[in-house]
């Protein structure tokens, strides 16, 4: 018997869209560029996304957000067995999951190629991923270092702080050759480990500097 054929031409179309819409950007790719990448034909975008905008969000929401997620259950696995777990545990966990986590090389690359594109022409895309990603995972990392810090802490100082600690960590994640050329090391789990101990120690300071202000 005949085993029914699997039409799989809308993840064909989402993962030649990502893939030229970051190395192009939206701007620059056309949805016969991208059907023909595809091998799909052009009322394939109509029919699955609406139109090319509609297209060029589904990206966002189906494969960056999703691996943003995934960076996210790692930082979580790592504290899960630690009821309150401590600003050290927090910021070490942070730092791991981007540094030592779940992307490959080639996911980290098209993940900040997207978002470098999406930021040099900020639009729904941007909107979504700080509203969906990036707000909340702030809040989340502030709930959890919160209870070791004076009650009566600046709230808006607190948040920079840790929006910082994750710029940090994000610019040694996806900035890795300049990193390398700069340090002249490789990304192996020597300088790795030496990274994180780096970005903890770093943040742990900005974060007591924060409590001498007091």
């Amino acid at each position: 018997m005949t085993q029914p054929t699997i039409d799989n031409t809308r993840e064909r179309i989402l993962d030649q869209a990502e893939r030229l819409f970051a190395t192009k950007g939206f701007e620059a790719v056309s949805v016969r560029e991208i059907t023909g990448a595809a091998e799909s034909n052009l009322a394939a975008i109509n029919y699955h996304f609406g139109n090319k905008m509609n297209l060029y969000l589904e990206v966002f929401r189906e494969r960056w957000l999703e691996r943003t997620r995934r960076v996210r259950k790692n930082f979580f696995k790592q504290i899960e067995n630690k009821p309150t777990p401590g600003i050290e545990e927090v910021i070490d966990a942070l730092v791991r999951a981007f540094l030592d986590g779940p992307l490959n090389d080639e996911e980290r690359n098209q993940h900040v190629q997207l978002m470098q594109r999406e930021l040099s022409h900020p639009g729904d895309a941007l909107k979504m991923v700080v509203e969906e990603v990036m707000r909340p995972y702030q809040q989340q990392v502030s709930d959890l270092i919160r209870p070791h810090l004076p009650a009566d802490i600046d709230e808006e100082r607190l948040r920079l702080s840790i929006v910082s600690i994750i710029g940090m960590t994000l610019y040694f994640t996806f900035a890795r050759p300049a990193v390398s050329m700069m340090m002249g090391r490789e990304y192996n789990p020597a300088f790795k480990s030496m990274l994180i101990e780096h970005i903890r120690n770093f943040a742990l300071n900005g974060l007591n500097s924060l409590l001498k202000e007091k």
